[in-house]
């Protein structure tokens, strides 16, 4: 089995609206990707943030850990074949406008807290986020 590390991150707007991704059309996550060699967990998180919704501006908050699982498959299920590691940073940011820049991440939008958890397509995205979710309710 492969074993790939990832990093992204929780970005906040100004109103407190969370930034969800769109994968290959068929799952929501939060933003984040493979962390490439020689790469910084941190700067990978904020690479990956503007590649998957087009926002350079963030300000870094806290680290927010670190959690396992496997990745999504093409049918939006669970693909054994590799398991991921991924680091989670909390940002805020002033920008509004959202334009992915990758194509197999073809939108992002603003999704009042609340309603996050229930637009993740993947079990432990949905428990790390709800695990996390009174840190930035502060």
């Amino acid at each position: 089995m492969e074993h790939t590390y990832s990093a992204g991150g929780v970005v906040l707007n100004k109103e407190g609206f969370v930034l969800v991704v769109n994968q290959n059309g068929n799952s929501w996550s939060l933003p984040k990707g493979h962390i490439d060699e020689g790469e910084e967990k941190l700067q990978a998180a904020i690479r990956e943030i503007y590649e998957e919704s087009g926002i350079k501006n963030l300000n870094l908050i806290k680290d927010l850990g670190f959690y396992e699982r496997y990745r999504i498959g093409i049918d939006g299920g669970e693909d054994k074949s590799e398991t991921k590691t991924i680091y989670m940073f909390l940002f805020k940011t002033e920008e509004e406008k959202l334009e992915p820049i990758d194509p197999g991440n073809p939108e992002a939008r603003w999704v009042k807290k609340e309603k996050v958890a229930e637009l993740l397509t993947h079990k432990k995205d949905k428990e790390f986020f709800l695990k996390i979710i009174n840190i930035i309710n502060g």
